[in-house]
């Protein structure tokens, strides 16, 4: 039944260690696509303002050039002055003189009477350098394309805008060169046009649903660079390979890891269902304390697991094993049949003492534990009385069905307490509808006693609840004086914990109790159960 529930449990965390570092990396490839395809479009938008600013740079430095020449306007030493500048500035295809502002002559020569009509035109923008700027210039020359002029003093440079946008980059890149104020100069035609009249006025970085974008702005010009989003998918491939070893390393370990995990699971399940044929587990007594008189009234009865090889299993770790396999009934059964053998002659020598046997939660659903009980006492001469029944707030979760499983017990004569109170739902509703007869603090809340701790002032409240509606206290892991004065001015009935004794083997539990009883008074063989007053 166990096995048929985990197997697809396993298989389903199987495939999760499969499919979520798998799924991780692709979101992480695809994050890292993101990343690296806006670095490299940014870098293309730092490029070409890079480029603008270089091809501006020449112009600039050509027509300063020019100012500084003292040769007879538009002589022949003249014009070729300015046909050289030409031929070494790449980003020039003409220079210009002007004189009161219409043109004299030019690197082609001596203007004719239709180059001499040419004048100056108001500029569209002007440098911080003092450069003035004609966008959309028609020259004379047949350029076949519109041109750019700058103008500095008596001399303008036409310019081909392309020189400004002519860069090298990602394959598919298109890029814009305008002037600060969104003024468009130069394009590669950008397929959206729309988009590129909104970066001109509104200049950024990022990406629509198909268009990754990215600007550089300087003194001077407003570089725009867009690429299509399907290019990101080229990174992302690039970037999923890099990850990819990476993952898969991540999920053969994940799902390597839960094998292993399964296999050792099975393991130990197996290895505790040899452990009860091999009567390894067996039964260590806690004393329980009554705190007004120093007596041990009894004891808990707690199940151990002690390997051939005398290394000890933490309970921890096989009783919730025990309930996943099916085997606390199991073990539920062999600490009656132990504590009827190890503790019937104390029992009933002594008809004040009692033993606490805990039970789980699916006993105090279904009640089988008490016909187990019930069987297993009859001729021993132990009184029910004598058997405590201890469950955790798990085990009441089920209102009805405890309260009718509690009811029975209680008529059989046996007490009945909530074991590790605090620690769950502490559901105070069930308490008020539940015929308990103790309620057992939590060792967590003891130790909070006398410290900053934010539970400690709850251990006072709890006390103050259990005594409101009748129930007897029994404080857990108990271990220092301070711990025990506290318990004795709340006049809490009991306790249990290091300060008293470790859990005993049963030999060693019954000379404890005999030793207690014979130090804190003699034995009361008429003394009630103090759970029946």
């Amino acid at each position: 039944m166990y096995r048929t529930r985990i197997l697809p449990i396993m298989i389903g965390v199987a495939i999760l260690a499969l499919v979520v570092p798998m799924t991780l990396m692709t979101w992480l490839s695809w994050r890292q696509a993101a990343h690296v395809a806006q670095a490299q479009l940014q870098e293309s938008a730092d490029r070409a303002l890079q480029r603008a600013d270089r091809s501006y740079g020449q112009a600039l430095v050509a027509l300063q050039a020019m100012q500084r020449v003292t040769l007879p306007p538009c002589s022949r030493q003249h014009v070729r002055q300015m046909q050289a500048k030409v031929v070494t500035t790449s980003s020039v295809d003409q220079i210009s003189y002007f004189r009161e502002g219409r043109m004299r002559c030019s690197s082609w020569g001596q203007a004719d009477p239709a180059d001499a009509a040419v004048q100056w035109a108001a500029p569209d923008h002007t440098t911080a350098d003092g450069a003035a700027l004609q966008l959309d210039v028609e020259p004379r020359a047949a350029y076949g394309r519109r041109m750019l002029s700058l103008r500095l003093g008596d001399y303008d440079a036409l310019m081909d805008p392309g020189h400004f946008i002519d860069v090298i980059g990602m394959h598919d890149v298109h890029a814009a060169i305008a002037t600060p104020d969104g003024r468009l100069i130069a394009q590669q035609t950008l397929p959206d046009q729309e988009l590129l009249a909104s970066l001109l006025r509104n200049p950024r970085s990022g990406m629509d649903d198909r268009t990754l974008f990215a600007s550089a702005r300087s003194e001077s010009w407003l570089a725009i660079v867009t690429t299509p989003r399907i290019s990101r998918r080229t990174v992302f491939e690039q970037q999923f390979w890099v990850f990819f070893p990476l993952s898969l390393a991540l999920a053969i370990a994940s799902v390597a890891g839960i094998a292993w995990m399964s296999q050792r699971h099975h393991s130990m399940q197996g290895e505790l269902v040899l452990a009860l044929q091999r009567n390894e587990l067996y039964v260590a007594y806690q004393p329980i304390i009554e705190l007004k008189t120093g007596i041990c009234v009894g004891a808990e009865a707690l199940i151990r697991w002690q390997r051939s090889d005398g290394s000890e299993v933490r309970p921890d770790l096989f009783i919730p094993m025990a309930e996943e396999g099916e085997l606390v009934e199991t073990i539920t059964d062999l600490v009656i049949d132990r504590v009827i053998a190890d503790m019937r002659s104390l029992l009933v020598e002594d008809r004040s003492a009692h033993i606490a046997i805990n039970l789980a939660p699916d006993d105090m659903i279904t009640g089988r534990a008490l016909k187990v009980i019930a069987g297993k006492l009859a001729g021993t001469g132990i009184a029910n009385q004598q058997i405590w029944l201890e469950a955790t707030e798990r085990g009441f979760m089920d209102i009805e069905r405890a309260r009718a499983v509690i009811t029975a017990a209680r008529h059989s004569g046996h007490a009945v307490a909530i074991d590790d109170f605090g620690v769950g739902y502490s559901n105070l509703q069930y308490l008020q509808q539940l015929p308990l007869d103790a309620l057992k603090i939590d060792k967590s809340f003891i130790d909070a006693i006398g410290t900053d701790s934010a539970t400690s002032p709850v251990t006072g409240h709890i006390i103050d609840m259990a005594k409101t509606l009748g129930l007897f206290v029994v404080a857990e892991g108990v271990e220092t004086e301070a711990q025990l004065a506290y318990l004795h001015g709340r006049q809490v009935e009991f306790g249990q914990g290091w300060l008293f004794s470790k859990a005993l083997r049963s030999e060693e539990f019954i000379t404890f109790h005999q030793r207690r009883r014979a130090l804190y008074g003699s034995a009361r063989e008429d003394m009630q159960n103090p759970l029946r007053g």
